[in-house]
């Protein structure tokens, strides 16, 4: 099948209420039965067909009643308001698995959504330093996450540690860190100190990019 033509290199953020590692990342059941979170990415380069998608930020507040393979999830997108209407068809494209590989990032966690609230173009704050492993993200009044690194319990010393997927959907390599975050609305949550991670990582039609993924000079 023929898909078109399209690519975003990214910066993510992602926060959820799992221990630290994510027991998804290992194939098993979220720490606390359900799996809920803040997330952002910001695209260095991207475009869809004709239409450029640089610089842009998506964010998202999601929540599964348990582990995400088992469906019955909940997910609100956040388009950054400085997206004209091109790019925002763009953005909703990608980010709701079309024009993709049902074994994409975007196509499988669509396809375990079965409540779409309504989506919301607003100012996306996101700040990143993957070498100190610090990160935010907030939409005013309905989102936000604080990213800092994970800290020994008894010296208070930074701790660093980076997962690894060879074969990875969503990434092949990211830092750890830890995450507190709350957001209002259709999906209400608020936790502190539980999992946090930061990863470059680039995707198009047929998956993660892998070439383009992570600039591991920059760490």
């Amino acid at each position: 099948m023929a898909y078109a033509d399209w690519m975003i290199s990214t910066k993510r953020l992602v926060s959820c209420n799992c221990n630290y590692g994510c027991p998804c990342e290992f194939n098993a059941p979220p720490t606390h039965e359900k799996c809920e979170g803040v997330e952002a990415l910001e695209i260095t380069e991207g475009y869809f067909g004709d239409v450029r998608l640089d610089g842009l930020k998506v964010a998202g507040i999601f929540h599964w009643p348990g582990p995400v393979h088992e469906g019955g999830g909940t997910y609100q997108i956040i388009i950054d308001e400085s997206a004209t209407e091109e790019q925002q068809e763009a953005l909703f494209k990608i980010f709701s698995g079309e024009e993709q590989e049902p074994t994409t990032m975007f196509n499988i966690y669509a396809s375990t959504i079965d409540n779409e609230p309504e989506p919301i173009v607003a100012k996306i704050e996101f700040e990143w330093n993957i070498k100190k492993r610090k990160g935010r993200i907030a939409v005013s009044g309905i989102c936000e996450s604080s990213i800092e690194p994970i800290r020994n319990p008894v010296t208070g010393d930074t701790h660093r540690a980076v997962i690894k997927l060879p074969e990875g959907f969503e990434y092949r390599e990211a830092e750890m860190a830890s995450a507190t975050f709350w957001s209002n609305g259709p999906i209400t949550q608020e936790y502190q100190d539980c999992y946090g991670v930061l990863t470059y990582a680039s995707y198009g039609p047929y998956g993660v990019i892998e070439d383009l993924s992570y600039p591991a000079a920059e760490v």
